[in-house]
């Protein structure tokens, strides 16, 4: 078999030329994607609970 990037004869079972590296099959396996970081819905919260007793604690100290 012949590679098809540089012409160099290589074995029938080769994955990659010798020569110039090129892969001679395509990939079985595509790399798995890396899933987006989440933040959790107890952060939301809990900031949300924050500013939420500090709008309380100023309202109650000017009523």
């Amino acid at each position: 078999m012949k590679c098809r990037q540089c012409g160099t004869e290589i074995a029938d079972k080769a994955f990659i030329c010798f020569r110039c590296g090129t892969a001679v099959v395509e990939a079985v396996h595509k790399p798995a994607e890396l899933a987006k970081a989440k933040r959790p819905t107890m952060v939301y919260v809990a900031v949300g609970a924050i500013v939420l007793m500090a709008v309380a604690l100023l309202l109650v100290q000017f009523w």
